[in-house]
């Protein structure tokens, strides 16, 4: 039966609550502990996916399938453990659960209420996986005091009391803001927020503190004493130079050791952090450095592209270069030349994206590469935009373009090199879509096999001819136009198992030109970079050198 670490946070949002959890997890399974990290949201929304970028960051995909929180992928680099569906769930999620079960007359015609039926669904949720793992991390989203996360809370409260004792503890994430007119830190918001937590009936045993200045034993005690918090248990976290560094400085602040303490542990196990020692000393030890632009059309928030700058940091620690990335907003040169933009990059990367806008600097940037033989990987859109680019440069098909900007051309002529996705093989059963679907989940999402050419470069770069890789995407590149792209040059080198939908395309007279339909930089981890990904940082570390 797991043990339960339920991670709240207050005084103000974004304090790295996501971050912390996560390293817990890490130096819970240095200690021999098997765990598994889940994360509730209070918003309304049933998943992300239907989200911007702009409004929540990127959305990370599992291998099941379900669209969810970016906090999932840090879970996920940080313990290697794979997210599943069960992982993260919304209040839009539970109330849509619990309105579908009053609709079939499950509640056998009873008044619905927050309590106790969408507690008791939250509670349900929590429940799942419970005898698989030692600990089970749950985060919830928001802070303490938001009126649409009291439902959580009051359910995680009842959810405590339901287990035995010391089956549970609460970590409070909270933030000690420095005054520097009087060189103080200040304890109060601390204070208030613990004030408030304890108002709905949940009392922290773990203290997180983020703050810019070392924490005083005075101010430590004070908190202490005023938080009902044992002073060995209020944990300092600190401003860091790189988030791989999270686990070792939370060990050494004692954030594991605190935590085993609440739950009663002891002796216990002594950690093994030689992995991330490791890390540690491939981040801080670079031996050169390589110019990555990443070409995008949501380069004012860099979370929308999260787990694309941590998979290229994965493939610098594999090639002990540090990775310099620039944001490249592509629709700056939409209709200019994309040289002054481009030139003096080691490497381009062109990620996903929706709609139209900035697709045509997207596809300037992949002529660049090709033409100016510079590493390139392109990413789902980024795949697309690349084929779009050969079969208008090279092709000879002028007018090629995407069902998913063109469908409302009217009488404007164009080739549908790519087109919306209808239909698919998952599993053992058939996938249909139709263009009027609602948008939400409707995608094709989650892992599914490719295979590759033998004699390929991305059969080189896995060392395999099979893989299996996360999707989210609705457009697909049309098989019909591949024998005349092919003749030029583009090499169709990983299809589906059944050869109808092309996963993979490069260039054959490119050092390294490759664009995929997946998401590699979903399953990329600082101690297993994604092969793609250390491939293409040892390609852009070759051409520095040309440079």
């Amino acid at each position: 039966m797991a043990r339960y670490i339920f991670i709240t946070g207050g005084v103000v949002s974004s304090l790295g609550k996501g971050l912390a959890s996560a390293a817990l997890g890490a130096l819970l399974q240095a200690r021999g502990y098997s765990v598994r990290l889940r994360k509730l949201d209070p918003y309304l929304n049933v998943d992300p996916g239907t989200m911007s970028p702009f409004e929540h960051g990127e959305v990370f995909v599992t291998d099941d399938g379900a669209e969810t929180d970016l906090d999932l992928g840090h879970y996920e680099r940080f313990t290697g453990v794979a997210a599943r569906n069960t992982d993260s769930v919304s209040s839009g999620r539970v109330y849509s659960t619990v309105l579908e079960k009053e609709r079939r007359g499950d509640y056998l015609g009873k008044t619905i209420q927050v309590i106790p039926h969408v507690t008791n669904e939250i509670k349900e949720f929590l429940h799942v996986g419970d005898d698989e793992v030692d600990f089970m991390l749950c985060e919830i989203g928001g802070t303490v005091g938001d009126i649409e996360g009291l439902p959580f809370f009051e359910a995680i409260r009842q959810f405590s009391q339901d287990k035995p004792r010391g089956q549970c503890i609460f970590m409070h994430l909270t933030l000690l803001p420095y005054l520097a007119a009087s060189g103080e830190l200040k304890t109060k918001p601390t204070q208030h927020s613990v004030k408030e937590l304890r108002s709905i009936g949940i009392a922290p045993d773990v203290l997180v503190c983020r703050s810019e200045q070392p924490i005083p034993e005075k101010e430590r005690a004070k908190i202490g004493l005023f938080c009902n918090v044992r002073k060995e248990n209020v944990i300092a976290a600190y401003d860091l130079k790189s988030i791989y560094e999270a686990p070792l400085a939370y060990h050494r602040e004692g954030l594991d050791q605190a935590v085993l303490d609440a739950f009663n542990i002891a002796p216990a196990p002594k950690p093994d952090l030689r992995r991330w020692d490791d890390v540690a000393d491939r981040v801080f030890h670079p031996e050169g450095e390589v110019k990555i632009a990443i070409v995008g059309k949501y380069t004012q928030l860099e979370d929308a592209y999260k787990s694309i700058a941590e998979a290229l940091t994965h493939g610098g620690m594999a090639n002990r270069v540090k990775v310099k990335v620039e944001w490249v907003d592509a629709e700056v040169f939409d209709k200019e030349d994309a040289a002054p933009y481009l030139e003096g990059y080691h490497a381009i990367l062109v990620p996903g994206g929706f709609g139209e806008r900035g697709t045509e600097g997207k596809i300037k940037a992949a002529e660049f590469a090709r033409t100016r033989k510079i590493p390139y990987l392109g990413i789902c859109l980024g795949m697309q935009m690349a084929v779009i680019e050969a079969a208008r440069n090279v092709a000879e098909l002028p007018d090629a373009g995407s069902e998913e900007f063109d469908h409302e051309a009217g009488e404007k002529r164009f080739t549908p090199v790519v087109y919306h996705l209808k239909e698919w093989v998952q599993g053992n059963h058939k996938v249909a879509r139709k263009v009027t679907d609602d948008k939400g989940g409707t995608m094709r999402l989650g892992a599914y096999t490719a295979v590759l050419d033998p004699d390929s470069k991305v059969a080189e770069v896995y060392g395999a001819t099979t893989i299996e890789e996360r999707h989210r995407h609705r457009y697909e590149v049309d098989i019909k136009y591949r024998d005349q792209l092919e003749a030029c040059g583009l090499h169709f080198s990983g299809m589906s198992p059944d050869g109808k939908l092309p996963e993979i395309v490069e260039w054959k007279d490119h050092p390294w030109f490759i664009g995929v339909q997946y998401h590699p930089e979903l399953k990329s981890k600082p101690f297993a970079p994604h092969p793609l990904f250390d491939g293409f940082v040892k390609a852009a570390k070759e051409n520095s050198r040309l440079v």
